[in-house]
């Protein structure tokens, strides 16, 4: 098992060894890079994030910060879920911000889910033992179909107090059943309040 990575590493050291040789044949002037030109070293910034770039902040309970780098240093922030099914595959996830006061709606809410979703069957949602809601998707792309959802007052109030949110949505090819996905509610309130504020 040792004699590949020897052959490897000998393998990516024989470039600069011949071209060390056929230079000193051709021409003086020609500087040889060294093995140390040939490394990566360390992010000097530790990884720190660059403006315009998306980064995970703070954690609470089930919920994550999702912020992007802003110039002035006030980097505007989104609670963030994903969700998976029974074996524990990603197959939905979601956002939440804030809006400005004077609106109909407190928050909104951006879910994904997978491609192949009827879409005419909507999105359901439910807060324990609440009514369900239903949402319509507003488009598809690749990455899978998008319901915007906007949340009153209320609705905001119930996920709050809420252990747990039930989405049902419809699989195309399969009408006849439903894929059920839990949403945690561990952490909510402490992550809406972190949440930015989006103009409208």
């Amino acid at each position: 098992m040792r004699t590949p990575l020897i052959a490897l590493s000998l393998y990516l050291l024989l470039p600069i060894s011949t071209f060390a040789q056929t230079t000193e044949t051709e021409t003086t002037e020609t500087q040889v890079p060294s093995v140390e030109d040939q490394l990566s070293f360390a992010d000097e910034n530790g990884g720190d994030p660059k403006v315009g770039e998306t980064y995970i902040g703070e954690q609470f309970g089930d919920w994550e910060m999702r912020c992007i780098k802003a110039e002035e240093g006030n980097d505007p922030c989104q609670m963030y879920q994903l969700m998976s099914d029974n074996d524990g595959a990603p197959i939905a996830e979601i956002s939440i911000f804030r809006l400005p006061e004077g609106g109909r709606a407190l928050a909104g809410a951006t879910v994904i889910v997978p491609l192949e979703t009827s879409l005419a069957d909507q999105l359901s949602l439910q807060v324990d033992t609440g009514a369900p809601r239903r949402y319509p998707f507003a488009f598809c792309n690749p990455i899978g179909c998008y319901s915007r959802i906007g949340l009153i007052a209320a609705e905001v109030d119930e996920f709050k107090r809420g252990n747990t949110a039930e989405l049902n949505i419809v699989p195309a090819m399969a009408p006849d059943q439903r894929v059920r996905v839990l949403m945690s509610l561990s952490g909510f309130t402490a992550a809406y309040d972190r949440t930015s504020v989006i103009d409208r």
